[in-house]
């Protein structure tokens, strides 16, 4: 899990944080800007350090209270909602960055009390198998997307304006319009090139069951990427870079968090996107986060008939409080992780493994500017892996059977191409009740007549009992 820890925070600065034009220096656009970039390399650094505390959070809770060997993090998928379609990449969508964490935070305080009541699993059960299931499929397309294209990924992936997107990886000299539209060079790229060294080394290790092979790939594209003066360093010669590269040679550093911590802000609860935004991490958090802690704890063999298992409330409240802890720190959504189940086919049972899972995340409070220094390009392969794992669920679809095969797929593919899930459940949740109207109807008056029906027989049965009754009488008499 330890790419978490610089994923995560590569994504999330993306968004721009609390940067804006009070922190531009010059004359210069922000995204060339000395001063705006700097704003950025430390909301990265301030991630890196929320990150680290929200997971470690998450983790304590699980091991001391819950005795369960699953370890959180924030969630791969709803990083990516929350940077690139919420606040939308440096600050392009419909909620400020301070309002996008409320919106988090509100929502945490809801999951927190749905968890404390034990409404959280029978929510889940309110949402169609088929888009249930084909979430995490959709938020595992969106990643791999993310991670394919230049400002958080490798790079093959480029802007087009005839097809929308097309083939870029071209040098950063033969690129505009923030890296994102190739003039020439199509995939001659060095950087893009060695992502996908990165990304073959993750693949190779993933297929020979390689214990860390997320982790292996990023270092080796890290490493290579931290020599300078080379065509694929992560500190070219520029202001910023030295800036980057000084703050990398201190190697250990105890980072204060500057940027991100405390900035909420209740100001936008009167947006509709502010509410679009809650919901659709209230539902995913009820689904995602709800599914992983089951099939983890089945995975573990603790499970009882009913699929309940030994500490499933403190396994609840884990998660949920670190919600909240990590949105105070400026961080999105935290989960379990399905690396749970690495630990786990190592003998982990108790809490004992998820506590030094916390051990592992505190000890990375010193490295921040190691963890900060990893470039997008190294970011991007275990990206694409991620959504690779994610698509393993789609097998319970039964996909002869159209009535769920078309809400699955069409909740999979809203994800990725609107770059957001909630277009993707809504769109899912639609088409399910459409296709199923019909029958429901049908149902429903075929019901309808028979209670009809039955009352109708109920009323004639007791009206020939009295009848039968009176005769009686009088034949006594």
């Amino acid at each position: 899990m330890a790419y978490i820890l610089a994923v995560n925070a590569s994504i999330l600065a993306d968004s721009g944080g609390t940067c804006g034009d009070h922190d531009v220096s010059c004359k210069f656009p922000p995204l060339v800007n000395p001063g705006y970039l700097a704003c950025l390399e430390q909301t990265r650094k301030d991630l890196v350090v929320a990150t680290i505390v929200s997971s470690l959070t998450g983790c304590f809770i699980m091991g001391m209270f819950a005795n369960l060997p699953l370890a959180l993090a924030p969630g791969m998928g709803t990083n990516a909602y929350f940077a690139y379609t919420v606040v939308g990449y440096h600050g392009s969508g419909h909620l400020s960055y301070q309002h996008a964490l409320t919106a988090i935070f509100v929502e945490g305080l809801i999951f927190l009390f749905i968890s404390a009541i034990g409404l959280r699993a029978r929510l889940a059960k309110f949402v169609p198998k088929p888009v249930r299931v084909s979430c995490s499929a959709g938020i595992g397309l969106f990643l791999a997307f993310v991670g394919l294209q230049s400002h958080q990924g490798i790079g093959l992936v480029g802007y087009s304006g005839s097809t929308l997107v097309t083939i870029g990886a071209c040098p950063r000299t033969s690129a505009v319009s923030e890296e994102m539209f190739c003039q020439s060079g199509w995939m001659e790229s060095p950087t893009f090139w060695l992502g996908v060294a990165g990304f073959v080394i993750i693949a190779y290790c993933s297929a020979k069951n390689i214990k860390g092979a997320l982790i292996y790939g990023v270092v080796f594209v890290t490493v290579l990427s931290w020599f300078r003066h080379t065509p694929i360093t992560a500190f070219p010669d520029t202001e910023i870079g030295n800036q980057k590269y000084d703050y990398f040679k201190a190697v250990i550093d105890l980072h204060a968090i500057e940027k991100t911590a405390g900035v909420l802000s209740f100001s936008g609860m009167g947006s509709v996107h502010f509410w679009e935004v809650l919901v659709t991490f209230l539902c995913v958090d009820i689904l995602d986060t709800t599914g992983t802690l089951y099939s983890m704890a089945e995975f573990a063999g603790i499970t009882d008939d009913n699929g309940d298992f030994e500490g499933q409330y403190f396994a609840f409240m884990s998660d949920a409080s670190s919600i909240v802890v990590g949105s105070l720190l400026g961080t999105s959504s935290v989960t379990t992780f399905v690396e749970s189940s690495t630990g786990i086919r190592e003998g982990g049972r108790t809490g004992l493994t998820a506590l030094t899972v916390a051990g592992y995340f505190f000890s990375a409070f010193f490295f921040t500017p190691l963890l900060a220094s990893i470039p997008p390009w190294a970011v991007g392969p275990p990206l694409i892996l991620v959504g690779v794992l994610m698509m393993k669920p789609m097998v319970e679809i039964e996909w002869e059977d159209m009535r769920q095969a078309i809400p699955a797929f069409v909740t999979m593919i809203l994800m990725p191409v609107t770059y957001s899930i909630a277009y993707g459940m809504i769109g899912g949740i639609v088409t399910f009740v459409v296709l199923h109207v019909w029958d429901w109807g049908v149902a429903f008056w075929v019901k309808l007549a028979a209670v009809i029906e039955r009352a109708g027989c109920g009323k004639e049965g007791k009206a020939s009992s009295a009848g039968d009754g009176d005769g009686g009488k009088r034949v006594q008499v």
